[in-house]
């Protein structure tokens, strides 16, 4: 037998004896998802069972260094890892913006002590982060943005606004893009990391039509943070937060689902029967499309790891990814007819497949536009002039 091969043989074995029942079953809701962070309240002792066993192992971030609290996995390995999981259903033990999005930056940008000291309380769950890109006046033309660090000798003194901060009002700590040299646009901002808690942080929520929101807006009034709590060089952040745009963009593609979600159309059939043959061959298309998707993705997944991706694939997993779980909701609503559209009552879970499906709209704007992702996709990959 090949050492992957026995691999896959202890991993099966240690999630038999150690995944819980409960961490089996799909998630249903918010509450159903482990975000970690000093805050965060258990929904269950399944729960906290199934994230304290993970982190012990290092296997909240399995192709993480063991030094900073993964489990040093092989790209082959860890593959093997996510299927093995996916075998038997089990729920990610950890959602956290720190395993998608600044941990590969910290791993590439970070110093060694940012590394030991950030990484492992990410991989444990003890730290929760946020994310301050977008400003009012600065979405996707994020080098405008405003928010300013003032060099204070050992600090810096940080004002303004930040927007769209997901889950800012939840989150411990966030990474923000802040302008450190108003000379110069391009390479005059810098990464710092700043804990939610410091004096002059204040957030609001932002509601949207689905009546649920994660967003808020975060205002900065006079926020010290330290000299050693930046990523990267001085005046270069735009280097590390264009990395992490790459992160980030994978992650939100990966709602579109694909053979990890199993077939949307044998789902609907199961729950409700579908005679509308139409639908179904929709709902026929869709799966055909995910299953494209997840290969394609696992495709690009293995060139990144070998350093052989395209800077632009992962606009191109974001772009298919988003617009994908966008026609996903449409079909969920579609088969429910206008049942679908109730919104209050315990039947249909306080009109989670509605407000879901509002939800969705946001997804083509998030992390880079679809427009805008078209664009990097025209230029970068097929070569098109521009306009």
């Amino acid at each position: 037998m090949s050492d992957l091969e026995n691999f896959r043989q202890e991993a099966r074995a240690w999630l038999e004896a150690n995944c819980p029942p409960e961490m089996r079953e799909p998630v249903r809701d918010e509450d159903d998802v482990c975000w970690g962070g000093r805050n965060f309240q258990f929904k269950s002792e399944a729960q906290k069972t199934w994230l304290d066993r993970c982190a012990a192992k290092g296997y909240t971030v399995p192709d993480w260094p063991k030094p900073y609290g993964g489990a040093g996995l092989s790209a082959a390995e860890a593959k093997v890892w996510r299927e093995e999981m996916a075998r038997i259903n089990a729920r990610p033990p950890l959602s956290s913006f720190g395993i998608w999005m600044l941990g590969p930056a910290l791993l590439k940008f970070g110093t060694e002590e940012q590394k030991v000291h950030y990484l492992n309380q990410i991989a444990r769950g003890e730290i929760r982060w946020c994310q301050g890109y977008s400003e009012p006046g600065s979405g996707s033309d994020l080098v405008s943005l405003q928010t300013f660090g003032e060099d204070k000798g050992d600090h810096w003194v940080v004002n303004g606004q930040k927007i769209w901060t997901s889950y800012a009002d939840k989150a411990d700590w966030i990474f923000c893009l802040v302008r450190t040299d108003k000379a110069n646009k391009y390479q005059g901002i810098s990464f710092l990391l700043f804990d939610m808690a410091s004096p002059g942080v204040s957030t609001k929520p932002i509601l949207l039509i689905s009546g649920n929101s994660p967003f808020c807006e975060t205002f900065f009034d006079n926020v010290s943070v330290p000299k050693n709590q930046i990523v990267g060089e001085l005046n270069r952040g735009w280097d590390v937060a264009k990395y992490l745009l790459g992160h980030e963009r994978e992650m939100i593609s990966a709602t579109g689902g694909g053979d990890r979600a199993g077939s949307l159309g044998a789902a609907l059939l199961r729950a409700s029967g579908l005679e509308d043959p139409v639908l179904r061959a929709d709902l026929a298309l869709f799966d055909v499309d995910a299953l494209a998707f997840s290969a394609m993705s696992e495709k690009f997944m293995d060139e990144v790891k070998v350093g052989r991706g395209h800077p632009a694939q992962p606009n191109m997993m974001k772009y298919a990814g988003t617009e994908l779980n966008k026609r996903r909701l449409e079909l969920v609503m579609a088969a429910g007819g206008s049942a679908a559209l109730e919104w209050d009552s315990e039947a249909s879970n306080g009109g989670a497949n509605a407000r879901n499906w509002l939800r969705t709209k946001a997804n083509s704007i998030e992390g880079g536009t679809s427009e805008v992702m078209l664009g990097v996709i025209s230029k970068r990959i097929l070569d098109l002039p521009g306009a």
